[in-house]
């Protein structure tokens, strides 16, 4: 149920803060927290482990549209579904377990209060459905704005200790676990120009993957138990990622574009609609959330992991990033404020 929708509905400026609240909070599993929303902070019970941070924002028209140019409809429950992953997609790439969320969502005051039970089913559903089994909703905060934004925050518990991105040493291994140029290839769907009504089967659960993406949470610390030396999730696209891990630790990564045609393969419904690269949704594409991890030589990979490449000692005045030995641009992929949505 939408804005344009809802008109005849109630809205979150008929009932107000408290009436907002009410609608969500049932639908908002906390029970596993000592202190949920309700009182002025909530809390959470942690254990010797260290404990990792992480937010995100999700804000219409730059990380979303209601409607897309494909005349495709922006469900709320996909919303709150994306508002959990892209961070516990963060607490994952630390090692870590995420225990405790809070969410900050603004609104206009038009929005129907059917949207904002949507947008709360869709945060439990996410909770259950990417096995964040240890996670509450702890509590968050409720204003008024001209656009929809929200604000997550994760808290998470590194049992196996955190892995860093700068750990990364010469003779490591690098893999990947989860998906990897689905989400790219689902928001060139989404903003292109075919209607979304002649999307076949396989196009929309490739649409699907930029909606509701699901990252590997039991990979993280299967990682870091299994020792990874250096690890990041893949938000902005492969390239731009590992450039980034690369230029932590000091390194080059040398991958093996083979590795990855069995990503691309997968997107060829995508590319077959849109007369498009596959493989450039693999390399450049984020927001699958997927797994970037460097494991020293002779460690034991968790089978879920793909091996891609190696790493190398930095050899000029910067890490460098190479497929088949050839340098990429690490500037490839997704940058908030360059790659804005344009109206």
């Amino acid at each position: 149920m939408t804005n344009h929708q809802a008109s005849k509905l109630p809205t979150v400026g008929d009932l107000g803060e408290q009436g907002i609240l009410d609608a969500m909070l049932p639908l908002l599993d906390s029970k596993q927290a000592p202190l949920g929303p309700g009182d002025d902070a909530g809390a959470l019970a942690v254990s010797g482990s260290e404990v990792v941070v992480s937010v995100d924002t999700l804000v219409e028209n730059q990380d979303f549209r209601l409607y897309w140019d494909s005349g495709f409809e922006h469900k709320a429950f996909d919303i709150g579904w994306k508002s959990i992953a892209q961070n516990v997609s963060d607490i994952n790439a630390m090692g870590g377990v995420p225990t405790g969320a809070v969410i900050s969502l603004s609104l206009p005051e038009s929005t129907s209060i059917e949207w904002v039970k949507e947008f709360s089913r869709g945060i439990s559903a996410a909770v259950q459905g990417l096995g964040a089994g240890r996670l509450a909703v702890i509590g968050g905060d409720l204003g008024k704005a001209a656009e929809i934004s929200v604000t997550t925050t994760v808290i998470g518990e590194c049992e196996h200790g955190k892995v860093l991105r700068s750990g990364a040493t010469p003779g490591d291994r690098i893999a990947i676990a989860g998906r990897v140029g689905s989400a790219g290839a689902g928001l060139a769907v989404l903003d292109g120009n075919t209607q979304w009504q002649t999307w076949n089967r396989s196009v929309r659960r490739i649409v699907d993957s930029q909606c509701k993406p699901t990252p590997p949470l039991e990979s993280g610390p299967r990682a870091a138990e299994a020792g990874a030396s250096a690890m990041m999730d893949i938000s902005d696209g492969l390239i731009r990622d590992a450039s980034r891990l690369a230029k932590a630790s000091g390194v080059n990564l040398n991958l093996n574009v083979d590795s990855l045609k069995h990503f691309a393969a997968r997107l060829e419904p995508a590319a077959v609609l849109l007369g498009a690269d596959p493989m450039l949704w693999v390399l450049e594409g984020g927001e699958d959330f997927g797994l970037l991890a460097v494991f020293p030589k002779g460690a034991s990979i968790p089978e879920e992991f793909t091996v891609l490449g190696d790493v190398s000692a930095q050899t000029g005045r910067r890490a460098l990033v190479k497929i088949d030995g050839q340098i990429v641009n690490g500037a490839r992929g997704f940058d908030h404020f360059s790659d804005a949505m344009k109206r």
